[in-house]
């Protein structure tokens, strides 16, 4: 199997990529979402915030989180 150069996108995910992939792929955000419920009003899922906070702790993300507050 032969590729040309327009076929094939590469991109750098460093471990950002590595672990979020194994967070998706042992479904710990339809976890949390399940254990904890949701609510109309919210925007982002508690899953999601476990997540981000996971990437936080681990240095991946240098933004801070300081607007969690909003969503609880």
């Amino acid at each position: 199997m032969s590729f040309s150069e327009s076929q094939i996108k590469v991109q750098d995910i460093d471990h950002l990529g590595i672990v979020a992939g194994i967070i998706d792929e042992i479904s710990l955000v339809d976890l949390f979402n399940q254990l904890l419920g949701t609510h109309p009003q919210e925007i982002i899922s508690a899953g999601q915030v476990v997540k981000a906070v996971i990437l936080n702790g681990l240095g991946f993300i240098s933004a801070p989180l300081y607007l969690f507050e909003k969503f609880f």
